[in-house]
Formats: C-alpha cells, sequence, structure tokens
C-alpha cells in the first residue's frame, strides 16, 4: 500500500461528508431550517478528520517529502494545496460562528452558514480532484519503495500521537451516520460504503 493510497481512501470518506453538508444547506435555504447537532457533527468531522488527520499528514509528511524531492513550495503544486487548506479552514470557521443562530431561525445567519458551506463544498470537491490526479501521482512517481515506507510510518504515528487513538474510527463511525441520515449513498449507521481508508483505522 501506498501513502497516496491512504490519503484517497480519506478522500472518499470526506466526499461524503461533503454530500451530507451539501444536503444541510439545501435543507436550510428550501425548509429555514438547520439541525444544529447534525451540522455541528459535520463541522466537527471536518475539523477533526480532514483537517487535524488528513491535512496533517500532506502538511507534516507528504508535503515536505515531495519538496525535497525538488518540487517547489513557492508556485509549486504544494504550495497550492496548502493555500488551499487554509481557505477551507476560513470557510469552516466562517460555518461554525453562524452555526448556533442559523439553527434558532435567523435568516441571515443562514445566508451566511449556506453561503460558506457551498464554498467550502465546491473548494473540498476541487482540490481533491486536484490531488487525486495530479498530486498523487507525482507523488508516486518521486518516492523509491524506501521513502513509501517512511511515508506510512509517518502517517500511523499521525493517527497515533496527533489524532489520538480511537479518534480516527470515531468519526468514520459518524460520518457513517450522518450518510444515513442524509440518505448518502444508502449508507447505514452499522454497514455502509464508507470505506475504513484502507489505513488500518
Amino acid at each position: 500500500m501506498k501513502p497516496t493510497e491512504i490519503l484517497s481512501g480519506e478522500h472518499r470518506v470526506i466526499e461524503k461528508v461533503l454530500e451530507c453538508l451539501e444536503t444541510m444547506a439545501d435543507l436550510c435555504e428550501n425548509r429555514g431550517t438547520l439541525d444544529f447537532q447534525d451540522a455541528a457533527d459535520a463541522i466537527s468531522f471536518f475539523q477533526t478528520f480532514a483537517d487535524r488527520c488528513h491535512h496533517g499528514k500532506e502538511e507534516a509528511h507528504l508535503f515536505p517529502a515531495m519538496e525535497a524531492k525538488g518540487y517547489s513550495r513557492d508556485g509549486g503544486p504544494t504550495g497550492v494545496m496548502l493555500h488551499e487548506h487554509e481557505q477551507g479552514r476560513i470557510l469552516i470557521r466562517r460555518m461554525a460562528a453562524r452555526l448556533a443562530a442559523a439553527s434558532d431561525g435567523d435568516r441571515g445567519a443562514q445566508a451566511e452558514f449556506i453561503e460558506a458551506a457551498r464554498e467550502y463544498v465546491e473548494l473540498l470537491r476541487q482540490h481533491i480532484q486536484k490531488e487525486d490526479h495530479c498530486l498523487f501521482a507525482m507523488a508516486d512517481r518521486a518516492f523509491d519503495d524506501q521513502d513509501q515506507q517512511r511515508l506510512l510510518d509517518a502517517f500511523e504515528r499521525v493517527e497515533r500521537e496527533h489524532a489520538g487513538e480511537g479518534t480516527h474510527e470515531k468519526y468514520l463511525q459518524l460520518a457513517r451516520i450522518l450518510a444515513y441520515r442524509y440518505n448518502v449513498a444508502g449508507d447505514s449507521p452499522g454497514v455502509g460504503q464508507i470505506p475504513t481508508c484502507r489505513c488500518g483505522g
């Protein structure tokens, strides 16, 4: 297994929760209601699973390894990805800041939440496409077997030491629950289509 396969597997989970967030935004716009707990769970998923865990692996290990192989950060592919990570964090903060008021029915807050949610969904979908179809291919060409193993070991440390034991599985299960509630790919809380990321989590 390659490190990029782990990251690509995590992308599939993130995409499911993006679909859930998109549906929440649509329901909020059409019905004027936003489920506070579901939206809070989605935000927590993106903050922890997508950012701290997934982006953490890329920023601390994959991107520096690529830069050591000659890929420039300034104006290069890793610099673009890092900029998009930061854009995503800003949008998550915007959603979180308006969540309580939006779930209480404040139409202005709902409009702001919907806008930030839709921008985030679009940003992450495009970001994932760039990584899956461009960046990861570059990485696979650049790394030999020893490089790949070093990254795999580093990714395990991120899960164990940075994210914390059990965190990965907790958020996989949360993704399954949200996907079931929002009818994404027919998932169920117990057994569903959401993968386990091929990382042992």
